[in-house]
């Protein structure tokens, strides 16, 4: 990646390991073409691993994942897209950023914000009995609801008790469909097992895919309408996901520029996709840039910068824990380095996406393949971009302060003061090996390998200080009075570098 020198947005900190990792909120935002230039290439500083320096395209073959394709969210608004490699390998057509893929259980976070519409509107609540909200089927307690019934809140985060225990396979475009009772009751068209309480609702967390179908039927009973127009009216529509839509089977004029589904070899499989009677939990189609704008929506509406949808209250309640386990009403949530996401990820037959957003800064991004091992491309990609743009997901914590910043005073001296520094010194201990003073322009600057350039300042001949970061620099002299060495300060720490090359 091109580095930017303009020393004034460097803003970095040795940090407690003694490594220059830019502070969070002070590194250069990258443009979209240096930022696709690092994913494309792989060059992103930090930490790596087997695949780091891959180039994209590579990536993908080794995987055996036709096609990517990519949106990345940058101050609440997307930044920049981009698709790569082919949407369907017996067509040799390419992917663009219009291309739909499944979303798989990302279905899950939009259909939930289609329950949340309904809550704002009075339809239900939030903690309602789920058998009073549902008209066209009841779900057995079995002695497990006496004392807390399901809710809505406890379907969309998993923590009802269901133990379905199953994901969706999902049908043939031929085969003929269960209708949604069917697929509660295990009945002979339903491809999976019935659902059923395996403990009381709050006790654990566990995945349901059955659950979130549930309260699919529950919406639709609420609504008296089908599961895809009411997403679209309520969600869909309102956000501008037009290139969106829960409608199963995909109809023929969404299909011209749908991805098709690969194994893990990028083979096709004999059908171009399977059909999702499980809308809510499996049957969203839609594209990366959809679904970042659906993220910038949760984003600003926590803000309370947007009501379009759901008020900030409600929209809270998608990225606020629930209590057990790690999810809201609807998405997952983690803690990454010093940033709270929430995210979710997705996996049909022969699709694999990713989306995750931070719940506080305007940052994240959609990520969608067409191939059964899709998720180690996204995952490997999605690392890129936390590098690149310098997430507080992979940024060292903020060093304990003791004292108040000292405000420091720079003193001019002459260059042949600042020549008698210039050098390579080899720190004794850390992650970085050494650092070099020269400099350019008359400025002393200091390199850091796999960091950057910059600027020192001086408080004497033989002290200096970084205003980027909470950093001094004391050098040392011989018995001949050259300088032999220096000692990095920070946070109460002090390490010496012995001086090994002369500039």
């Amino acid at each position: 990646m091109r580095r930017n020198r303009t020393w004034a947005v460097v803003g970095a900190a040795f940090a407690a390991l003694l490594a220059l990792t830019p502070a969070p909120g002070t590194a250069q935002v990258p443009t979209p073409e240096e930022a696709r230039l690092a994913l494309e290439s792989g060059v992103v500083d930090g930490d790596g691993g087997e695949w780091a320096a891959t180039p994209l395209d590579e990536l993908l073959e080794a995987f055996g994942v036709p096609g990517v394709s990519v949106a990345v969210i940058h101050d609440f608004e997307i930044h920049w897209s981009r698709a790569y490699g082919v949407a369907d390998v017996e067509t040799g057509a390419p992917v663009d950023v219009e291309t739909l893929f499944q979303a798989a259980s990302i279905s899950k976070p939009v259909a939930a914000m289609a329950s949340l519409v309904a809550v704002r509107e009075g339809l239900f609540g939030l903690d309602d009995d789920i058998n009073e909200v549902l008209r066209s089927w009841s779900l057995p307690g079995e002695g497990m609801t006496d004392r807390t019934p399901v809710t809505p809140r406890s379907l969309m985060s998993h923590t009802s008790g269901l133990g379905d225990a199953f994901g969706f396979p999902g049908y043939d475009p031929g085969a003929p469909l269960p209708s949604l009772v069917e697929i509660f009751e295990g009945a002979e068209r339903s491809n999976v097992g019935r659902i059923f309480m395996e403990r009381e609702p709050w006790t654990a967390f566990e995945y349901s895919g059955g659950g979130v179908t549930l309260q699919q039927q529950a919406l639709m009973d609420a609504r008296g309408l089908p599961f895809d127009e009411i997403a679209r009216r309520d969600v869909l529509e309102p956000i501008g996901m037009a290139r969106s839509t829960f409608t199963q089977p995909l109809p023929p004029e969404w299909d011209a520029n749908a991805a098709r589904a690969h194994d893990d070899e990028a083979r096709s499989m004999g059908a171009k996709w399977h059909v999702y009677p499980e809308q809510a939990a499996a049957g969203l189609w839609t594209t990366p840039t959809d679904l970042a704008q659906f993220a910038i929506e949760v984003q600003r509406a926590v803000r309370g910068d947007s009501e379009r949808v759901l008020s900030r209250a409600l929209a809270r309640e998608m990225i606020t824990p629930v209590g057990v386990g790690d999810y809201g009403v609807g998405f997952g949530l983690s803690k990454e380095g010093e940033g709270w996401y929430f995210q979710h990820g997705g996996g049909n037959w022969g699709f694999r996406c990713f989306l995750i957003a931070h719940t506080r800064k305007g940052y994240g991004y959609a990520i969608m393949t067409n191939g059964d091992q899709g998720i180690a491309v996204a995952n490997e990609l999605g690392r890129r971009l936390q590098q690149v743009y310098r997430w507080d997901s992979v940024q060292a914590p903020v060093p304990r302060g003791y004292a108040p910043p000292i405000e420091r005073a720079a003193v001019d001296l002459p260059i042949d003061a600042l020549e008698r520094v210039l050098g390579t010194y080899r720190l004794a201990e850390g992650p970085v090996p050494e650092l070099t003073f020269e400099l350019e322009e008359g400025q002393l600057v200091v390199a850091v390998p796999g960091q950057g350039r910059f600027p020192v300042f001086a408080e004497s001949d033989s002290a200096f200080f970084l205003r980027v970061a909470p950093v001094r620099f004391r050098f040392t002299t011989g018995g001949d009075g050259t300088v032999d060495g220096l000692f990095l300060l920070q946070a109460g720490r002090e390490v010496r570098a012995e001086r090994v090359v002369n500039r």
